[in-house]
């Protein structure tokens, strides 16, 4: 039996309120299942309703073929990063067990809390860019998975 080892959180913080914070979560040994359209837009509805469930905004998202990437801001006291993440990757993957009849995610997750100081609109911009990076598209205007709750994806390219 193997160990799941897990990525270790700031110590000390609890990951609640009106915080940033830039995620990647990645797909089950890292397969390109959210090359998969009907997948892939599955994932994105339960993202965003667990952010809205958790008080969550997401001013940039993007879903690459074996990984997700999320810059989400709390919008409250009450905005949970741990149970976001929780129900996101649950519901998701629970919809996927049913259809697909196999693991949707790895069990961790990578998180980086965003200080201050730090541009959301220049990490919200790096993460829409991703799939031109990956030579997938020539704009993110092309890319169909990437997107906001916060800004017009026009206006957070040229930001």
């Amino acid at each position: 039996m193997s160990t799941v080892s897990r990525l270790p959180r700031l110590q000390g913080f609890n990951y609640r309120g009106r915080h940033c914070y830039f995620l990647t979560f990645c797909t089950y040994k890292r397969r390109a299942t959210l090359l998969d359209r009907s997948v892939a837009s599955m994932v994105v509805m339960q993202i965003l309703r667990a952010a809205a469930r958790f008080e969550f905004a997401v001013p940039a998202y993007c879903l690459m073929p074996d990984h997700v990437h999320l810059l989400m801001e709390g919008r409250s006291e009450r905005s949970d990063l741990r149970r976001f993440i929780k129900r996101a990757k649950q519901s998701s993957g629970q919809r996927y067990a049913v259809a697909a009849n196999g693991s949707l995610w790895q069990d961790s997750y990578y998180d980086h809390v965003v200080r201050p100081e730090e541009d959301l609109g220049r990490i919200a911009r790096y993460i829409i860019e991703n799939p031109v990076r990956a030579g997938l598209v020539k704009t993110p205007l092309d890319y169909p998975f990437v997107g906001s709750t916060v800004w017009p994806l026009n206006e957070l390219i040229r930001r």
